[in-house]
């Protein structure tokens, strides 16, 4: 269990490592990728192409879904790595807008299809792997490790953005520092490689494979006959998805561009967010394996209601601590409620179409909610000048998430297999 955990956890961290640059250079690509002038509409092009990852994450889903439950959980996660490290190394080689013009953000967008049809597989594959093996009494805990190392993750990309600014100057950065990133994106890509191809594959999948128990056309029977649950799982996530994104990806532009803090001050703020979440989410998944799943983030969605409007209203204060505590409200908010959710997702589908029916739920949920969120909010932003409006979308997606959870029979004690 503690090599397939250790396993896991890197392979995944290192995973979203290369997803996640992209939100951290947000502001220095619409400026390598578009040409000069209006930069509030390159801004929103650069969140859109964002979100264009995310549109290929369902498709990705479905691909390393099927390869999942018809071949193995571990030839899907083997497969799903490489197919991310190949296109963030790509990135970080782009001609700029200047050099190629409009090919720029055309090539930009193809790297980023690729990148979510990865991501769309490893990830719901990299929850179903640990879950799988985990013992009865510790899903939620083990489940909770797939959300702690996307934060390690992101984490590491801030990381390294952050030490590749400090001995450059502005302009250097914008010339060609922000491309050592995503190129260290190769060599990283191959060490989780290795990692998970020497991992032994789930005890539950095989059980299933010995007893002939796997689908043969896993979308088909998860569309037929687990549609109900593929509703109730996309419902729940999106209050992982939407807030999530929201405090991690979007808010270093938000503190930036509309707080008018420094690019420090956005990063250590975001820092602080990611520290939050990696805290609370194993407590909090830990607190589900005793408790329930259903009944904790029941709790946490009521918490989104009653609370966003106050956090959003500490962020737009002029003074430093106070935009900090509001980012430190919805960074507990967050971290409570993530870490039950891959668990759940994983006990919620039967072990014959477990992977494929995670995967299209988690992914619809997370291509709508999840990679639309920078993207939407910086539209509400624009269109009414109150941030609050952003706070009253969190607040939707929390009710939205509580009525799939009121319908949802927790299933956290009944066996897998």
């Amino acid at each position: 269990m503690k090599k397939v955990l250790v396993s896991g956890m890197i392979g995944n961290g290192l995973e979203w490592y290369d997803y996640a640059l992209y939100a951290f250079m947000v502001t220095v690509i619409s400026k390598q990728f578009f040409p000069e002038g209006n930069d509030a509409a390159h801004l929103l092009a650069t969140l859109g192409i964002f979100a264009v990852g995310f549109v290929a994450r369902p498709f990705g889903g479905i691909l390393f879904g099927v390869i999942g439950d018809k071949f193995g959980r571990r030839t899907a996660l083997v497969a799903a790595i490489f197919m991310m490290a190949f296109p963030t190394g790509c990135i970080g080689l782009l001609p700029t807008y200047e050099q190629v013009g409009l090919a720029a953000p055309i090539l930009l967008t193809v790297l980023r299809i690729l990148q979510g049809l990865s991501l769309g597989g490893a990830f719901s594959g990299s929850i179903t792997f640990l879950v799988e093996h985990a013992p009865a009494d510790k899903r939620g805990l083990i489940g909770s490790a797939s959300m702690v190392s996307l934060v390690i993750g992101f984490l590491l990309g801030s990381f390294v953005v952050m030490l590749m600014q400090m001995p450059l100057t502005d302009a250097q950065f914008e010339s060609w520092g922000w491309r050592i990133p995503f190129l260290l994106g190769v060599p990283i890509g191959f060490i989780g490689l290795y990692i998970r191809n020497h991992t032994e594959e789930s005890p539950v999948y095989e059980e299933a494979k010995k007893n002939n128990t796997l689908s043969k056309t896993p979308v088909r029977d998860a569309l037929a006959h687990e549609w109900r649950h593929v509703l109730q799982a996309i419902g729940i996530y999106i209050t992982t998805a939407m807030p999530f994104y929201l405090v991690t990806a979007y808010f270093i532009t938000f503190t930036e561009k509309t707080l008018g803090r420094t690019k420090s001050e956005a990063l250590l703020l975001n820092a602080m967010v990611m520290l939050v979440i990696l805290v609370l989410a194993p407590l909090s998944a830990g607190l589900s394996d005793r408790i329930g799943r259903r009944k904790l983030l029941l709790l946490t969605g009521a918490a989104f209601l009653l609370f966003s409007y106050p956090a959003f209203t500490l962020l737009l204060t002029p003074d430093l601590t106070s935009i900090a505590l509001g980012h430190l409200v919805l960074a507990i908010m967050v971290g409570v409620f993530i870490a039950p959710v891959p668990a759940l997702l994983v006990e919620i589908f039967p072990t014959r179409v477990r992977y494929t029916g995670m995967a299209m739920s988690y992914n619809i949920s997370a291509a709508v909610f999840g990679g639309t969120a920078p993207l939407v909010a910086q539209w509400l932003l624009n269109e009414t000048g109150d941030a609050h409006t952003i706070g009253y979308y969190v607040m939707a997606c929390a009710a939205v998430s509580m009525v799939a959870l009121f319908f949802y029979r927790d299933r956290y004690r009944e066996p897998l297999a």
